[in-house]
């Protein structure tokens, strides 16, 4: 959706409010926070992309392809796609903040990438940065001819971008300029300039024809209109075909032009334009830099400059990675110590900023989802435009927010930056509603809508997802008390201590809201209030059914039951095809829902304990209490010996819906039971046994032994799931095995196996595929699905450095 310049300068204003409204004394905090985050490589669904969390500013992209033969064009490389085959493109290093490498290797290319990037703070824009992009043959013995077109794009209404060379129709000479300014970066210029060491290019056929058309780095300038900027792959790949056709006229009857040359854009540039490419093909190894030279940043960058700060950059993570997980250091091996980083980087590095409305139906229900909802047709409608900073499950298939996702990347993210976890988390905050509601979706912009099917772009206000967010917020608690602060620390905390310099390292601006009392008060404050709303949205719009169909239980009231659902799914659970009541019935009640609500309550509990508010403390205590013990009478089955869903029959009677797997796991998952309690040790039994749950892989989704076990979709049917192998570890780990109880030393044991079968299938698959995968397979433990999925599945660097 093209935003105009009301909306986007109202975006602008929304996104500093919060910075607005504090004390100068933490604004300088925000501000600097704010600045060292301001670029990155926001657009996580291209190769390498970066742009500012600014809406509607710069955006700049890559795309290549192999000069070596006239097909491998129509392939060229730009968004992350599975088809494309890649061998691997992965973060080494990536910290947040700073700095960031990315080593991409296209066989079918023979090409190796290595992009370094690199922030240099200073100023009230952001600063300036440099990327040094590096290429290599794959196989030496083979010849490697590549084709890189970088672009650069103003999306806004503000601004401007210009050439600052002097156009030439063979192309343009030396160091290519640009200059311009853009909605919250202020003036600006931009320079690549190839590498000193760079060889000459072999000439193809009729390259004489051409002048020095392959030695110049080509360009093209369009006016494109604001918001359309995520369509330059397509703007100039027309360009080129406009060019092909015309040099193809030309050699009728012969061999066509050098590909480095009919594959060209058209050195020209239109009127009004505010997107550029520059295309120059290499052969061999090269090197090429790019610097975006702040004007508020009183020095420019250089070589030199760059070299030295990529070179300190990437020690400093590879010591602070060595210091925030230090359990990794004398247990694993210096290849698995990389695989760690890598798959953290990738989680960081898949960070993006989202500008634009999304659809939402306020009127449409499933038939399941109520008694009343005949005769609700669908009316979706698009909202205001919204902006999200966010992480994403995978770049190449899932490149946007997902809420049931998004709580389990902050737990990796937040472990290695936790002020960058919390900046995440308000945005998500942010989008809270009125009502209380947030999309489990988050589909922003016309860019995210083009990766999903129409049927299902549209979200819906009374469908929820897994409340994960409860899970970041928890974690942040937890990382306070391990720095000593309490409730008294925060009540009495009105300042703050750190200096603010341009020099600060990106290790303490990431730790400012545990280090400063002031700041953790404030930032906690902020947030209850929506997240207590959004708690209580749930009990209103997920509410189950207890004395109906005459059920007993000791709260009359606490029962859920997730709407959304259809005949085979219900993927507003997150676990979309994992067997329930058939057929569906709106007297149904949900495990797994009413354990993320006692979860919820005891997380809102500590909320309030730490902000000092009794009242609500109480009521969450008694919540609390009130489903647990509703988990109990409600959802154990003694015959079974498992805890279960419930539906309703044909004589309108409640009985148990019974599948072994992760659903009947919930309440032990989210520590909801107590170490000495009797249905401990039949969850064990499950888990370990192998002809249920138990695989030298991880913890199975669904029994070996269910009569649905593999079969239709199988999603979540038997395939082992990285994030819910992390549930059942922290709670061994953190209660099971660390508590008095008559299953310790049994907890520990399954433990100490199950950590280790996921650490060694998860690391062996990334050595043999290149990458880590959306699930694995039950019975060989092969990644399957999408790749790469350095979402949830990242969080094996957790389980490695016991950080649960």
């Amino acid at each position: 959706m093209k935003l105009g310049l009301t909306s986007s300068l109202a975006l602008l204003a929304s996104a500093g409010l919060a910075s607005a409204e504090l004390s100068s004394d933490f604004a300088s905090h925000a501000f600097a926070a704010n600045q060292s985050s301001l670029w990155g490589t926001y657009r996580p669904n291209l190769y390498f992309g970066l742009r500012p969390r600014v809406p509607n500013s710069l955006m700049t992209g890559l795309m290549w392809w192999g000069a070596q033969d006239y097909q491998s064009y129509a392939r060229a490389r730009h968004a992350c796609d599975q088809g494309d085959g890649l061998e691997s493109y992965t973060f080494t290093e990536h910290d947040g903040r700073s700095g960031a490498i990315e080593v991409i290797k296209d066989a079918a290319n023979n090409v190796e990438l290595r992009i370094e990037f690199l922030k240099i703070p200073g100023g009230d824009a952001g600063g300036s940065w440099g990327m040094r992009i590096k290429g290599q043959p794959l196989d030496p013995v083979k010849g490697s001819r590549v084709t890189l077109v970088n672009y650069f794009g103003n999306d806004g209404p503000l601004g401007y971008l210009e050439l600052d060379n002097e156009e030439d129709e063979e192309g343009l000479e030396g160091v290519v300029k640009l200059k311009g300014s853009a909605q919250g970066l202020g003036e600006f210029t931009l320079r690549i300039v190839d590498g000193p060491n760079n060889g000459p290019l072999s000439p193809g056929p009729h390259a004489e024809d051409f002048g020095e058309r392959l030695d110049r780095t080509q360009f093209y300038g369009a006016p494109v209109p604001a918001g359309n900027i995520w369509q330059a792959k397509n703007i100039l790949m027309n360009s080129f075909l406009t060019n092909v056709q015309s040099v193809v006229e030309a050699y009728k009857g012969s061999s066509p032009p050098d590909p480095a040359i009919l594959f060209a854009l058209p050195n020209e540039v239109r009127y009004g334009a505010t997107l550029y490419g520059f295309q120059k093909t290499y052969e061999g190894k090269f090197e090429l830099d790019i610097y975006f030279d702040s004007a508020a940043t009183p020095s420019t960058l250089d070589s030199a400059t760059l070299t030295a700060g990529l070179a300190a950059s990437s020690a400093l993570f590879h010591d602070r990675f060595a210091r925030t997980f230090p359990n990794l250091q004398d247990n694993f091996s210096p290849s698995q110590i990389a695989f760690a980083e890598s798959i953290t980087s990738n989680l960081v590095g898949g960070i993006g900023y989202f500008v634009g409305s999304s659809i939402i139906d306020r009127n449409f229900a499933h038939e399941w989802d109520d008694e009343d909802v005949q005769g609700r047709e669908p009316k979706p409608e698009m909202t205001d435009p919204r902006v999200l900073f966010t992480a994403t499950p995978s770049r190449s298939f899932f490149p946007r927010g997902f809420y049931w996702d998004e709580g389990f990347h902050l737990l990796v993210i937040g472990a290695w930056d936790n002020d960058l976890s919390l900046e995440i988390l308000k945005d998500w905050v942010n989008l809270i509603d009125e009502d209380g509601w947030v999309a489990r979706e988050q589909i922003l912009g016309e860019e995210a809508r083009s990766k999903v099917p129409q049927e299902f772009q549209t979200q819906y206000p009374s469908y929820a997802n897994p409340p994960t967010l409860a899970m970041a917020v928890t974690a942040y608690i937890e990382r306070l008390r391990a720095a000593g602060l309490t409730i008294s620390s925060l009540e009495g905390a009105s300042a703050v201590h750190t200096s603010i310099t341009d020099a600060l390292p990106a290790e303490v601006i990431g730790s400012f809201h545990v280090t400063e009392p002031a700041l953790a008060g404030h930032y906690l404050r902020a947030i209850y209030t929506k997240f207590k709303r959004h708690f209580e949205w749930f009990g209103e719009t997920q509410r189950g059914q207890i004395k109906e169909w005459g059920r007993k239980a000791g709260s009359r009231t606490e029962a859920y039951r997730w709407r959304g659902r259809t005949q085979d799914h219900v993927l507003t659970s997150g676990l979309d095809d994992y067997p329930r009541a058939r057929p569906p019935h709106f007297g149904e009640l949900h495990l797994d829902l009413i354990s993320w609500m006692g979860f919820f309550s005891k997380t809102m509990g500590e909320i309030a304990e730490f902000l000092g508010e009794e009242d609500d403390l109480l009521e969450f205590k008694a919540k609390y209490e009130d489903i647990v013990g509703n988990i109990e009478d409600l959802h154990w089955s003694e015959e079974e010996q498992m805890y279960c869903d419930a539906s309703v029959d044909e004589d309108d009677e409640s009985f148990h819906v019974c599948h072994k797997g992760y659903i009947s796991l919930f309440p032990f998952l989210l520590g909801l039971l107590p170490p000495d309690s009797a249905h401990l040790g039949p969850i064990l039994d499950m888990i370990r046994s192998p002809d249920h749950l138990w695989s030298p892989y991880g913890i199975r989704s669904l029994s070996k032994s269910d009569p649905y076990f593999g079969q239709g979709e199988n999603y979540w049917r038997g395939p082992i799931w990285i994030q819910m192998n992390y549930m059942a570890l922290s709670s061994l780990y953190k209660i099971y095995a660390a508590e008095p109880g008559p299953n310790q030393v049994r907890a520990g044991e399954i433990y100490a196996e199950l950590r280790q079968n996921v650490i060694n299938n998860v690391y062996k698959e990334y050595e043999r595929t290149g990458y880590v995968w959306e699930q694995y397979d039950p019975i060989s433990g092969e990644g399957k699905r999408s790749h790469p999925f350095t979402g949830w599945t990242s969080l094996v660097t957790l389980i490695m450095a016991e950080k649960y």
